[in-house]
Protein backbone atom coordinates (compact mmCIF):
# COMPACT_ATOMS: atom_id res chain seq x y z
CA UNK A 1 0.00 0.00 0.00
CA UNK A 2 1.61 3.37 -1.06
CA UNK A 3 0.57 6.61 0.97
CA UNK A 4 0.32 10.12 -0.56
CA UNK A 5 3.25 12.49 -0.43
CA UNK A 6 3.59 14.09 3.06
CA UNK A 7 5.49 17.69 3.12
CA UNK A 8 8.21 18.98 5.64
CA UNK A 9 10.94 21.13 5.65
CA UNK A 10 13.96 19.01 6.03
CA UNK A 11 14.18 15.13 5.89
CA UNK A 12 17.46 13.39 7.64
CA UNK A 13 17.92 10.15 6.56
CA UNK A 14 20.24 7.89 9.00
CA UNK A 15 18.90 7.64 12.97
CA UNK A 16 22.31 7.18 14.15
CA UNK A 17 24.02 9.72 16.12
CA UNK A 18 24.95 11.85 13.25
CA UNK A 19 21.58 11.79 11.86
CA UNK A 20 19.63 12.22 15.64
CA UNK A 21 22.08 14.95 16.43
CA UNK A 22 21.16 16.84 12.87
CA UNK A 23 17.57 16.16 13.44
CA UNK A 24 17.77 17.77 17.11
CA UNK A 25 19.71 20.75 16.14
CA UNK A 26 17.03 21.14 12.97
CA UNK A 27 13.84 20.89 15.40
CA UNK A 28 14.78 22.86 18.40
CA UNK A 29 14.98 26.08 15.44
CA UNK A 30 11.35 25.53 14.35
CA UNK A 31 12.30 23.53 11.34
CA UNK A 32 9.55 20.57 10.58
CA UNK A 33 11.91 17.62 10.23
CA UNK A 34 11.39 14.15 10.26
CA UNK A 35 13.99 11.42 10.56
CA UNK A 36 13.65 8.24 8.74
CA UNK A 37 15.87 5.11 10.33
CA UNK A 38 15.78 1.54 8.61
CA UNK A 39 16.42 -0.17 12.28
CA UNK A 40 15.15 0.26 15.42
CA UNK A 41 16.33 2.51 18.16
CA UNK A 42 19.84 1.66 19.61
CA UNK A 43 20.38 -1.19 16.49
CA UNK A 44 23.66 -2.99 16.79
CA UNK A 45 24.30 -3.13 12.85
CA UNK A 46 25.87 -0.16 12.00
CA UNK A 47 28.68 2.37 13.88
CA UNK A 48 26.62 4.04 16.60
CA UNK A 49 25.66 1.56 19.37
CA UNK A 50 27.72 0.02 22.48
CA UNK A 51 27.65 2.07 26.03
CA UNK A 52 31.25 4.17 25.36
CA UNK A 53 33.16 6.20 23.53
CA UNK A 54 36.59 8.08 24.32
CA UNK A 55 35.96 11.96 24.36
CA UNK A 56 39.69 11.79 22.92
CA UNK A 57 41.57 15.72 21.87
CA UNK A 58 44.56 14.01 20.35
CA UNK A 59 44.71 15.96 17.29
CA UNK A 60 47.19 18.25 15.79
CA UNK A 61 44.93 19.45 13.28
CA UNK A 62 42.69 22.65 13.82
CA UNK A 63 39.92 21.25 12.17
CA UNK A 64 39.49 18.49 14.52
CA UNK A 65 39.87 20.50 17.76
CA UNK A 66 37.73 23.02 16.73
CA UNK A 67 34.58 20.44 16.79
CA UNK A 68 36.29 18.49 19.73
CA UNK A 69 35.78 22.09 21.56
CA UNK A 70 32.31 22.88 20.29
CA UNK A 71 31.39 19.35 20.67
CA UNK A 72 32.64 19.47 24.83
CA UNK A 73 30.37 22.49 25.24
CA UNK A 74 27.05 20.89 23.32
CA UNK A 75 27.48 17.73 25.29
CA UNK A 76 26.98 19.95 28.20
CA UNK A 77 24.31 21.29 26.97
CA UNK A 78 22.55 18.03 26.22
CA UNK A 79 23.53 17.26 30.14
CA UNK A 80 21.71 19.84 31.11
CA UNK A 81 18.69 19.75 28.42
CA UNK A 82 18.27 15.74 29.50
CA UNK A 83 18.89 15.88 32.95
CA UNK A 84 21.97 12.93 31.93
CA UNK A 85 24.84 12.10 32.60
CA UNK A 86 26.84 12.16 29.22
CA UNK A 87 30.74 12.54 29.63
CA UNK A 88 32.95 11.43 32.60
CA UNK A 89 36.25 13.81 31.96
CA UNK A 90 38.61 11.78 34.10
CA UNK A 91 41.24 12.29 31.64
CA UNK A 92 42.95 10.93 28.06
CA UNK A 93 46.64 9.29 28.03
CA UNK A 94 48.37 9.13 24.74
CA UNK A 95 51.15 7.39 24.43
CA UNK A 96 53.99 5.33 22.11
CA UNK A 97 54.94 6.79 18.53
CA UNK A 98 56.68 10.26 20.42
CA UNK A 99 56.73 12.56 17.29
CA UNK A 100 52.67 12.24 16.74
CA UNK A 101 52.36 12.52 20.21
CA UNK A 102 54.79 15.83 20.75
CA UNK A 103 52.68 17.36 17.51
CA UNK A 104 49.18 16.85 19.53
CA UNK A 105 50.94 18.19 22.44
CA UNK A 106 51.95 21.13 20.71
CA UNK A 107 48.55 21.83 19.17
CA UNK A 108 46.58 21.66 22.62
CA UNK A 109 49.08 23.90 24.66
CA UNK A 110 48.60 26.52 21.84
CA UNK A 111 45.21 26.34 22.17
CA UNK A 112 45.64 26.81 25.81
CA UNK A 113 43.85 23.09 26.59
CA UNK A 114 44.88 21.50 29.36
CA UNK A 115 47.28 19.11 28.35
CA UNK A 116 50.92 18.34 30.09
CA UNK A 117 53.61 15.73 28.85
CA UNK A 118 54.63 13.56 32.07
CA UNK A 119 57.43 11.29 32.00
CA UNK A 120 56.97 7.38 31.40
CA UNK A 121 57.79 6.36 35.31
CA UNK A 122 55.20 8.91 36.34
CA UNK A 123 52.86 7.40 34.02
CA UNK A 124 53.11 4.12 35.48
CA UNK A 125 52.76 5.42 38.95
CA UNK A 126 49.06 7.28 37.91
CA UNK A 127 48.29 4.72 36.14
CA UNK A 128 49.25 1.25 36.63
CA UNK A 129 47.64 -1.53 34.24
CA UNK A 130 48.60 0.41 31.86
CA UNK A 131 52.42 -0.18 30.73
CA UNK A 132 54.40 2.78 29.24
CA UNK A 133 57.53 2.90 27.62
CA UNK A 134 57.64 6.83 25.81
CA UNK A 135 56.36 9.83 27.73
CA UNK A 136 52.71 10.49 28.29
CA UNK A 137 50.42 13.12 26.83
CA UNK A 138 47.34 14.09 29.57
CA UNK A 139 44.60 15.41 28.34
CA UNK A 140 42.02 16.57 31.61
CA UNK A 141 39.39 17.81 29.22
CA UNK A 142 39.18 14.75 27.76
CA UNK A 143 37.43 11.08 28.90
CA UNK A 144 34.78 9.06 28.03
CA UNK A 145 31.05 9.96 26.33
CA UNK A 146 28.49 7.83 27.53
CA UNK A 147 27.26 7.01 24.02
CA UNK A 148 24.06 4.72 24.03
CA UNK A 149 22.68 7.68 26.69
CA UNK A 150 23.68 10.67 24.40
CA UNK A 151 21.35 8.76 21.89
CA UNK A 152 18.83 8.71 23.70
CA UNK A 153 19.10 12.08 24.84
CA UNK A 154 19.11 13.08 21.02
CA UNK A 155 16.58 11.55 20.33
CA UNK A 156 14.18 12.75 23.26
CA UNK A 157 15.02 15.87 22.63
CA UNK A 158 14.44 16.18 18.99
CA UNK A 159 11.08 14.98 20.14
CA UNK A 160 10.38 17.41 22.54
CA UNK A 161 10.87 20.48 20.08
CA UNK A 162 8.61 18.44 17.26
CA UNK A 163 10.85 16.15 15.07
CA UNK A 164 9.30 12.84 13.49
CA UNK A 165 11.36 9.85 14.41
CA UNK A 166 10.24 7.13 12.28
CA UNK A 167 12.41 3.39 12.57
CA UNK A 168 11.99 0.72 10.47
CA UNK A 169 11.98 2.52 7.13
CA UNK A 170 14.79 1.81 4.53
CA UNK A 171 15.10 4.32 2.20
CA UNK A 172 14.74 2.79 -1.04
CA UNK A 173 14.95 6.27 -3.56
CA UNK A 174 16.12 9.59 -2.87
CA UNK A 175 15.38 12.10 -5.85
CA UNK A 176 16.77 15.39 -5.98
CA UNK A 177 15.23 18.16 -7.95
CA UNK A 178 15.96 21.89 -8.45
CA UNK A 179 14.98 23.27 -5.08
CA UNK A 180 13.45 20.00 -3.48
CA UNK A 181 13.59 16.31 -3.00
CA UNK A 182 11.62 13.61 -2.88
CA UNK A 183 12.48 10.60 -0.77
CA UNK A 184 10.65 7.06 -0.68
CA UNK A 185 10.85 4.86 2.03
CA UNK A 186 9.55 1.43 2.86
CA UNK A 187 7.62 1.15 5.74
CA UNK A 188 5.69 -0.83 8.08
CA UNK A 189 2.56 0.08 5.84
CA UNK A 190 4.43 -0.30 2.85
CA UNK A 191 5.47 2.92 0.53
CA UNK A 192 5.83 6.30 1.99
CA UNK A 193 7.14 9.10 0.45
CA UNK A 194 8.04 12.34 1.49
CA UNK A 195 8.73 15.82 -0.42
CA UNK A 196 11.27 17.90 1.59
CA UNK A 197 13.04 21.02 0.78
CA UNK A 198 16.55 19.81 1.44
CA UNK A 199 17.39 16.16 3.04
CA UNK A 200 20.01 15.24 5.32
CA UNK A 201 21.52 12.34 4.64
CA UNK A 202 23.81 10.25 7.39
CA UNK A 203 23.74 6.60 6.81
CA UNK A 204 26.42 5.36 7.88
CA UNK A 205 27.99 1.94 6.21
CA UNK A 206 24.80 2.65 3.78
CA UNK A 207 25.91 5.92 2.55
CA UNK A 208 27.05 4.89 -0.92
CA UNK A 209 24.45 2.84 -1.87
CA UNK A 210 21.73 5.75 -1.61
CA UNK A 211 24.12 8.33 -2.88
CA UNK A 212 26.87 6.97 -5.44
CA UNK A 213 24.58 7.93 -8.50
CA UNK A 214 23.95 11.03 -7.66
CA UNK A 215 27.18 12.84 -5.74
CA UNK A 216 30.06 12.47 -6.58
CA UNK A 217 31.72 11.07 -3.34
CA UNK A 218 35.12 9.91 -2.63
CA UNK A 219 35.87 6.55 -2.18
CA UNK A 220 33.90 5.40 1.09
CA UNK A 221 35.30 1.52 2.71
CA UNK A 222 33.31 -0.31 5.22
CA UNK A 223 35.25 -2.23 7.25
CA UNK A 224 33.55 -4.96 10.27
CA UNK A 225 35.53 -3.60 13.21
CA UNK A 226 36.00 -6.09 16.61
CA UNK A 227 36.85 -4.07 20.21
CA UNK A 228 36.19 -5.85 22.93
CA UNK A 229 35.79 -5.78 26.98
CA UNK A 230 38.76 -7.24 28.87
CA UNK A 231 38.44 -8.06 32.96
CA UNK A 232 40.35 -6.09 35.49
CA UNK A 233 42.47 -8.53 37.19
CA UNK A 234 42.24 -8.90 40.69
CA UNK A 235 44.51 -6.04 42.76
CA UNK A 236 43.68 -3.71 40.00
CA UNK A 237 39.56 -2.62 40.76
CA UNK A 238 40.77 0.45 42.45
CA UNK A 239 43.24 1.68 39.87
CA UNK A 240 42.51 4.49 37.92
CA UNK A 241 41.89 4.08 34.71
CA UNK A 242 41.58 6.80 31.80
CA UNK A 243 40.79 6.85 28.56
CA UNK A 244 43.71 6.02 26.34
CA UNK A 245 45.14 5.90 23.03
CA UNK A 246 48.87 3.84 22.38
CA UNK A 247 50.51 5.01 18.83
CA UNK A 248 52.49 2.23 17.68
CA UNK A 249 55.72 3.62 16.86
CA UNK A 250 55.91 2.72 12.91
CA UNK A 251 52.90 4.90 12.90
CA UNK A 252 55.74 8.13 13.26
CA UNK A 253 56.94 6.73 9.75
CA UNK A 254 54.00 6.01 8.03
CA UNK A 255 51.43 8.31 8.86
CA UNK A 256 47.98 7.76 9.03
CA UNK A 257 46.16 5.97 12.07
CA UNK A 258 45.24 2.37 11.07
CA UNK A 259 46.44 0.46 14.05
CA UNK A 260 46.47 2.93 16.36
CA UNK A 261 45.34 1.47 20.23
CA UNK A 262 42.11 2.71 22.01
CA UNK A 263 40.04 2.55 24.70
CA UNK A 264 37.98 3.40 28.28
CA UNK A 265 36.62 1.67 30.96
CA UNK A 266 33.25 1.12 30.32
CA UNK A 267 31.62 0.92 33.54
CA UNK A 268 29.92 -2.92 34.60
CA UNK A 269 31.49 -4.39 31.56
CA UNK A 270 35.47 -3.87 31.97
CA UNK A 271 37.74 -2.35 29.53
CA UNK A 272 37.39 -1.33 26.59
CA UNK A 273 40.17 -1.86 24.07
CA UNK A 274 40.34 -1.87 20.22
CA UNK A 275 42.54 -1.65 17.65
CA UNK A 276 41.51 1.47 14.63
CA UNK A 277 40.72 0.49 11.01
CA UNK A 278 42.12 -3.01 11.03
CA UNK A 279 38.63 -5.06 10.11
CA UNK A 280 38.16 -6.47 7.17
CA UNK A 281 36.23 -5.01 4.18
CA UNK A 282 32.32 -6.03 4.48
CA UNK A 283 28.98 -5.55 2.97
CA UNK A 284 26.86 -3.97 5.62
CA UNK A 285 23.96 -6.31 4.45
CA UNK A 286 26.52 -9.73 4.76
CA UNK A 287 28.73 -8.98 8.06
CA UNK A 288 30.02 -12.26 10.02
CA UNK A 289 29.67 -10.06 13.39
CA UNK A 290 32.68 -12.03 14.37
CA UNK A 291 36.19 -10.97 14.43
CA UNK A 292 39.43 -13.48 12.30
CA UNK A 293 41.64 -15.75 14.52
CA UNK A 294 44.02 -13.72 13.23
CA UNK A 295 42.90 -10.37 14.39
CA UNK A 296 41.78 -11.59 17.64
CA UNK A 297 45.20 -12.68 18.63
CA UNK A 298 46.77 -9.30 17.73
CA UNK A 299 44.44 -7.81 20.14
CA UNK A 300 44.89 -10.43 23.05
CA UNK A 301 48.55 -9.99 22.77
CA UNK A 302 48.69 -6.13 22.87
CA UNK A 303 46.46 -6.49 26.03
CA UNK A 304 49.11 -8.90 27.35
CA UNK A 305 51.73 -6.95 26.70
CA UNK A 306 50.66 -3.18 27.48
CA UNK A 307 47.88 -4.10 30.17
CA UNK A 308 49.13 -5.43 33.44
CA UNK A 309 45.88 -4.67 35.16
CA UNK A 310 44.06 -6.27 32.64
CA UNK A 311 42.97 -10.40 31.66
CA UNK A 312 43.95 -10.92 28.52
CA UNK A 313 41.98 -13.95 28.55
CA UNK A 314 38.64 -12.39 28.99
CA UNK A 315 37.38 -10.67 25.55
CA UNK A 316 33.94 -9.86 25.38
CA UNK A 317 33.87 -8.92 21.77
CA UNK A 318 32.30 -6.16 20.41
CA UNK A 319 31.14 -5.95 16.38
CA UNK A 320 30.89 -2.22 14.58
CA UNK A 321 31.28 -0.90 11.18
CA UNK A 322 33.66 1.80 10.48
CA UNK A 323 32.87 4.00 7.10
CA UNK A 324 36.13 5.48 6.19
CA UNK A 325 37.42 7.82 3.85
CA UNK A 326 41.28 7.16 2.34
CA UNK A 327 41.88 10.40 4.32
CA UNK A 328 40.42 9.46 7.78
CA UNK A 329 38.60 13.26 7.39
CA UNK A 330 35.22 13.20 7.28
CA UNK A 331 32.87 14.19 4.33
CA UNK A 332 30.83 16.53 5.27
CA UNK A 333 29.13 19.02 2.47
CA UNK A 334 26.39 20.14 0.35
CA UNK A 335 25.33 18.78 -3.23
CA UNK A 336 22.23 20.48 -4.56
CA UNK A 337 19.90 19.96 -2.01
CA UNK A 338 21.21 17.19 -0.20
CA UNK A 339 23.50 17.72 2.77
CA UNK A 340 26.13 14.74 3.20
CA UNK A 341 27.70 13.12 6.42
CA UNK A 342 30.03 9.97 5.69
CA UNK A 343 33.18 8.78 6.57
CA UNK A 344 33.39 9.00 10.41
CA UNK A 345 35.80 6.37 10.71
CA UNK A 346 35.16 5.06 14.32
CA UNK A 347 36.23 8.74 15.67
CA UNK A 348 33.48 10.66 14.66
CA UNK A 349 30.99 10.06 18.12
CA UNK A 350 33.04 12.59 19.99
CA UNK A 351 31.78 15.23 17.61
CA UNK A 352 28.48 14.12 17.21
CA UNK A 353 26.98 17.09 18.72
CA UNK A 354 29.19 19.94 16.67
CA UNK A 355 28.68 18.03 13.49
CA UNK A 356 24.93 18.18 13.93
CA UNK A 357 25.41 21.71 14.11
CA UNK A 358 26.99 22.15 10.90
CA UNK A 359 24.63 19.65 9.43
CA UNK A 360 21.90 21.79 10.50
CA UNK A 361 23.62 25.45 9.11
CA UNK A 362 24.55 23.61 5.94
CA UNK A 363 20.85 22.33 5.42
CA UNK A 364 19.50 25.56 5.85
CA UNK A 365 22.04 27.77 4.34
CA UNK A 366 23.25 29.43 6.75
CA UNK A 367 26.70 28.12 6.74
CA UNK A 368 29.15 25.92 4.64
CA UNK A 369 31.08 22.80 6.78
CA UNK A 370 34.77 23.63 7.25
CA UNK A 371 36.52 23.03 3.98
CA UNK A 372 38.62 20.49 4.80
CA UNK A 373 35.55 18.11 5.19
CA UNK A 374 33.70 19.36 2.17
CA UNK A 375 33.76 16.87 -1.54
CA UNK A 376 36.63 18.59 -2.84
CA UNK A 377 39.05 18.61 -0.14
CA UNK A 378 38.99 14.30 -1.15
CA UNK A 379 41.49 13.44 -3.49
CA UNK A 380 40.21 11.32 -6.42
CA UNK A 381 35.99 11.42 -6.33
CA UNK A 382 34.07 9.22 -8.19
CA UNK A 383 32.10 10.73 -11.07
CA UNK A 384 28.38 9.97 -10.66
CA UNK A 385 27.12 7.24 -12.74
CA UNK A 386 24.76 8.12 -15.54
Amino acid sequence: MSRSTERFDRVVIGGGAMGLAAAWQLAQRGIRVVLLERFEPGHARGASHGATRNMNNAYADDHFLDLYDEALRLFRELERRSGRELLVLDGLVTHGAEQRVQRSYEALRARGAAAEMVSAATARERWPGLRFETDALVNREAGRVYAADALEALAGLARQHGAELRYGHRVVGIEPGADRVTVTAEGPDGLVRIDAERAVVAAGAWTAPLLGELVGLPPLTVTEEHPAHFAIRAGYESAAWPSFNHFPPELDVRGGSRGTVYGMLTPGEGVKVGLHLTGEAVDPDARDFRATDELRRELRAHVAEWFPGLDPDTAEEISCTYTSTESERFVLDQSGPLTIAAGFSGQGFKFVPAIGRVLADATLGEALPPEPFRLGSHASPSAPKP
